[in-house]
């Protein structure tokens, strides 16, 4: 069907008022964790074809977080919509005041191949919970995820209420151009200004989850043995095709050494010593990403690994010293498994390096020093991150996570995922009883006495 056609078609479903009780969300809700249920298998088996994801990472990172987001959606769905009261100024008395949640409409939910599942059906779980029609365009790269995505939500909904679209450009554009109540966009940062653009031409509300070169700072007091064991979990899920992944180290020259040996001996500790012959390790998403980041390797000192396979496209965990600042593999979002390591001799070197690129979507710091820890979250703007761990910022339902000026804008997760995807009006309820002449012309003098006072 004509993308238009459908965009339409969901505009007169929703204005038909449907998607609005809480019954019907309720139930939408559950409709779409017994899918995930249902097509677990075919879902483990996509995300292996893709990404080579074990049926283990697949659970961890994809199925179970999904799961817990739709199920924290419906446990709370009915005290979300409700209306939340709030102050009524002196000024328009008698009266009650209060927010009201409401869906935008029609939306769009732009999704990345790196976690095709849970960065798919949680914002739709979002959408969904707030009362919306959503639009569903999955990335073309990861196309057998994508089949079982179509599949998932034909079997499910109606299209009429949620549909997918699949291809490429060419179908992105014609979703780009159809006039959307709101759309949420996971992916790069250049394909997010590509959207803001066109968004902007309909004045369409938008979230942008992207990306960035996320930093891990790593103190002399900091227990080295444990912040490599956390660094190397963080930085090889999904073999470093994570937005949140520990992107470079910056570490205290003092423990350089130490850290990089333990951070091999946790790389052979979680896959072996020949993690491409691992089949539990993954592999990169296609030809070109594999491409782009063997090329980041060239002319780079390799304390261990960077070894690959252009069959299987695998790349082995490597770690790179004596890292400048300049080079490529510094001028970008590495989204693989590659962990460039740079030291400061003091901790203000690390900070200005940080804050002198842009904004990054995470920050991992760890230290024991209180003192350390205030000074760069003070000093330092990014989007969220952990003290002494990586990643787990984005399994909590409980904390917001978005980005930040390049990283993105808008958050999701939980509560955050409702409040994204609903319109929060503004309302006061005047009793009919009293009528205050106050503020009614002709404002004479004595009114005007009233008034200043009322209004100090």
């Amino acid at each position: 069907m004509e993308i238009k056609k459908m965009v339409d078609k969901q505009r007169d479903f929703y204005n038909s008022g449907k998607t609005l009780s809480y019954k019907f969300r309720k139930n939408a809700l559950d409709n779409l964790y017994n899918a995930v249920l249902s097509f677990e298998d075919e879902i483990k088996t996509a995300l292996y074809k893709d990404l080579n994801k074990s049926e283990a990472e697949a659970y961890l990172t994809e199925i179970g977080v999904t799961l817990k987001e739709i199920a924290y959606l419906r446990k709370h769905l009915k005290k979300l919509m409700k209306n939340k009261r709030r102050k009524t100024e002196i000024t328009n008395f008698p009266a009650k005041s209060f927010i009201s949640p409401h869906p935008y409409g029609v939306t769009l939910i732009m999704s990345p191949w790196n976690y095709p599942i849970y960065l798919t059906l949680a914002p739709l779980a979002g959408a969904i919970a707030a009362g919306n029609t959503v639009m569903i365009k999955p990335s073309n790269y990861s196309f057998e995820t994508s089949d079982i995505i179509e599949k998932l939500i034909k079997n499910t909904f109606d299209g009429e209420y949620i549909s997918v679209v699949k291809g490429g450009r060419e179908e992105n554009q014609d979703l780009l151009n159809q006039k959307f109540d709101y759309i949420f966009f996971t992916g790069s940062t250049t394909v997010g200004k590509i959207v803001m653009e066109k968004a902007s031409k309909n004045l369409t509300p938008i979230s942008l989850e992207l990306g960035g070169k996320s930093p891990t700072i790593v103190t002399r007091d900091s227990d080295i043995d444990l912040s490599a064991k956390r660094i190397i979990f963080g930085k090889l899920i999904n073999v470093g095709q994570t937005c949140v992944a520990p992107d470079y180290i910056l570490i205290d020259e003092n423990v350089e050494e130490e850290f990089i040996g333990r951070a091999v001996q946790y790389i052979k500790q979680y896959f072996g010593a020949k993690p491409i012959e691992n089949v539990n390790y993954g592999k990169i998403i296609n030809k070109k990403h594999f491409e782009r980041l063997t090329g980041l390797l060239e002319n780079q000192e390799v304390v261990y690994g960077g070894h690959s396979d252009s069959k299987t496209l695998k790349i082995e965990p490597t770690i790179l010293r004596n890292v400048s600042a300049e080079s490529q593999v510094m001028q970008e979002e590495i989204f693989g498994p590659i962990l460039p390591i740079i030291t400061y001799k003091e901790l203000d070197e690390a900070i200005h390096f940080v804050q002198s690129r842009p904004h990054p979507l995470a920050l991992y710091l760890f230290t024991k020093s209180k003192e350390t820890i205030n000074k760069v979250m003070n000093q330092c703007q990014f989007g969220g991150g952990c003290i002494n761990d990586t990643i787990m910022q984005v399994a909590s339902d409980y904390l917001p996570f978005g980005g930040v000026e390049n990283s993105g804008m808008g958050q999701y997760h939980g509560e955050a995922s409702f409040k994204t995807f609903s319109h929060y009006r503004s309302i006061i309820k005047k009793s009919t009883l009293i009528d205050v002449p106050l503020r009614y012309h002709p404002l004479t003098d004595k009114k005007l006495k009233w008034i200043k006072k009322v209004l100090k």
